[in-house]
């Protein structure tokens, strides 16, 4: 090789450096030259499998083919959300993928500018496909003998998040390049060619990923900011849109520096676009990269109800389509009284070694659940105490022995029996059953009326065994006691049975509506990924059904308002009409108070969740219903009614009918040998077998 004079007085290195920069330059343009006829040939065979429709054809040959609606195959996950009835937010539901829909117009223009400028400058330009980007990619491709580069458009990624394929193939690409020119080719003939470019910006911006769990920009402002998309600034968009190539690789909580590169790369896009000035981009650069974690999709406010509703939406729709998400989910809790419930538990147990308490309030007139709280003292703990748990009723149970007995035509006031230690010989040969009062003491003759101020145990078991304990499981049923089993045995009309709060709650609504059942609401309305609203399932849907004649439920209601102002209840007086029943199993390990007033029922239990703990020295006093849950009883109805009329209950538009009855043969009589005093002596009944009425709906109707 020879060299010029110009050459041989140039220095030797200056002259190797710029022979160096010579061959990438002629390497360079050996590339280009490579890379335009790749490209030649794909549109070429594009082309050619296009006229001849053998595009679909080849691409047929993989799954899903070059069909549109494939892409809809796809689950489309989505957090749900769930509110309270004022429209605060509950917390999330988080779907497989952390994702949050927004509309265009919520998403920050710097967002859009650096997405398009980073990702795919000739994204308004192209049909779907850059084909200067698909021969790189396949240079690419064919040098390594892999599938090692993207050189996607925009909208082939849209294409390949909606189809939910991952592998990285040379048939894929094709697959996505059919489709992305075809979805491309629809939403312009649909929409036009400027709103089908937003359209296909938009989709991708609330599809793609965007690292740790973020899917969609709303959901990686929310996760890197606290902020919403709509917030973000220049330098925010630029860090976002940088991440979605690898993700994982420019992780700002664990990589900043490597992340702060990237976001630069993303801003000198923007520079070289045109999108923003040398200024801007010098002081955007010069920004160092701030974060602020974000907790809105791991945030709970109630996990007790919030639990519970996505119980009810699995039971509706299947994990599967809950997990999927998209749900906005309106519920019927009320924040204020949720408030209200925890402050009276708190200022009533407020020591750390306190028990366990619970408590749910419905309104009777529609059965929307308006609070559901529990308290525990156990952390982390997931069980909720006012659906899940079941605890025996204690005397709560004498309620639905009263209303059976009133609806067979009992009357409460003439009807007497024996108030006396007692012990029932069930005449199949099983144990004999002894029971006493609460403190043991017998009071002689007692009508109904006055056994239930007393809540005699002595007087409601031989009212149960005259019954039959199966015609009180009936009525209990009725009223709204659903769930749990009902022994057939007679120390369930004491109390044997395990329920839980909720159930009672709404078995006292039914009678606080007059006999009319309502089924427990809790979600008033929801509303599908695409803003539909779900009409089938019947959210938010009164469902109401007279389960008990009106005249009983009153008589019921009347009894109970006198154990308010003078039986067991009087800890509950809010001055104003109110109802209610205590009740407390006998080795005092759970009590309840179960109230209500014509517009809202509140049950409360207190007890020992992990365990049956006997609550007998708790602020130096043995727990029973008429303490303790009387009490958070009457604070939280106080708070719940305080800006609300004072209502009475209304009188029943039927007449009460009344028939002949005499107790039963196990019935203690005036023959037997009793004390008015406390007695550790117990008469026995050992009178004939007694066969109970036969009838199966009786609720008191004439």
């Amino acid at each position: 090789m020879t060299r010029s004079r110009h050459e041989d007085r140039i220095p030797v290195e200056l002259l190797r450096a710029r022979r160096r920069r010579q061959r990438k330059r002629e390497s360079a343009a050996a590339r280009r030259r490579k890379v335009l006829v790749l490209a030649a040939v794909v549109l070429a065979v594009l082309a050619g499998l296009a006229a001849a429709g053998g595009i679909t054809a080849a691409v047929t040959l993989g799954d899903g083919g070059c069909e549109l609606s494939s892409l809809q195959k796809a689950p489309r996950y989505e957090n749900s959300f769930v509110y309270a009835a004022d429209g605060t937010m509950l917390g999330t539901i988080p779907a497989e993928r952390n994702r949050q829909e927004v509309p265009f117009n919520e998403i920050s223009e710097w967002v859009k500018k650096a997405t398009v400028a980073v990702e795919d400058r000739r994204f308004y330009d192209h049909d779907g496909v850059d084909p200067e980007g698909i021969a790189r990619a396949l240079l690419a491709d064919i040098q390594a003998r892999k599938a090692v580069q993207g050189g996607s458009t925009i909208t082939q990624q849209l294409v390949r998040n909606l189809s939910d394929e991952r592998d990285r193939t040379l048939t894929r690409k094709l697959r996505e390049a059919c489709l992305a020119v075809k979805l491309d080719e629809e939403w312009t003939r649909e929409l036009g060619r400027e709103r089908a470019k937003k359209k296909i910006l938009h989709s991708y911006l609330n599809q793609v990923f965007y690292g740790n769990r973020a899917y969609g920009v709303e959901a990686a402002a929310r996760t890197y900011f606290s902020k919403k998309a709509r917030n973000l600034t220049l330098v925010e968009s630029a860090l976002l849109a940088g991440l979605p190539q690898a993700p994982t690789v420019y992780d700002p909580f664990r990589r900043p520096k490597r992340a702060k590169t990237r976001r630069d790369a993303v801003l000198l896009a923007l520079l070289e676009t045109r999108q923003i000035t040398r200024a801007e981009y010098r002081e955007a650069a010069a920004t160092p990269v701030r974060l602020r974690r974000g907790r809105l999709y791991e945030r709970i406010r109630e996990p007790y109800f919030f639990g519970y509703v996505r119980e009810l939406l699995v039971e509706e729709y299947g994990a599967k389509r809950v997990a999927s998400g998209g749900l906005r989910v309106y519920t019927t809790i009320d924040p204020q009284l949720q408030l209200s419930a925890r402050k009276a538990i708190w200022n009533t147990l407020y020591l750390r070694t306190d028990p366990d308490a619970a408590l749910v309030s419905i309104d009777p007139r529609t059965g929307a659940i308006r609070a559901m709280v529990g308290v525990t003292r156990r952390k982390g703990n997931q069980f909720n105490l006012a659906v899940q748990a079941r605890r025996q009723a204690g005397s709560t149970f004498k309620t639905f022995v009263l209303a059976a007995a009133l609806a067979s035509g009992i009357d409460p006031d003439s009807t007497t029996y024996i108030s006396a230690p007692y012990t029932y010989t069930p005449p199949d040969g099983r144990e004999p059953w002894p029971v006493t009062t609460y403190d043991g003491a017998a009071y002689g003759p007692s009508n109904l009326t006055t056994a239930t101020l007393r809540s005699d145990n002595t007087v409601y078991a031989q009212l149960t065994i005259d019954l039959g304990a199966w015609k009180v499981a009936q009525m209990a049923r009725r009223l709204g006691v659903d769930r749990s089993s009902l022994p057939n045995v007679p120390s369930l009309g004491l109390g044997a049975a395990s329920v839980s709060p909720l159930e009672l709650s709404s078995a006292y609504a039914t009678l606080a509506a007059g006999g009319i059942y309502s089924v427990p609401m809790a979600i008033r309305k929801v509303e599908f990924p695409n803003g539909a609203v779900d009409r089938k399932a019947g959210w938010g849907k009164v469902r109401r059904q007279r389960v008990l004649a009106d005249w009983v439920a009153a008589k019921v209601t009347d009894i109970l308002e006198q154990n308010v102002l003078s039986g067991t209840g009087v800890a509950a007086q809010i001055g104003r009409p109110a109802a209610g029943k205590t009740g407390t199993t006998d080795d005092h390990a759970d009590a309840w108070f179960c109230g209500y007033t014509p517009e809202l029922q509140t049950t409360v239990w207190v007890g020992h969740i992990r365990a049956r703990i006997p609550m007998l020295n708790v602020h130096g006093i043995r727990v029973a219903g008429g303490t303790f849950p009387a009490q958070i009883w009457g604070r939280f109805m106080q708070e719940a009614l305080a800006d609300g009329p004072v209502l009475d209950f209304p009188e029943p538009a039927t007449p009460p009918v009344w028939r002949y009855f005499q107790p039963g043969p196990h019935a203690l009589t005036s023959t037997s040998t009793y004390s008015t005093t406390p007695s550790t002596t117990t008469p026995t009944s050992t009178t004939p077998s007694y066969t109970p009425p036969t009838s199966t709906d009786d609720d008191g109707s004439p």
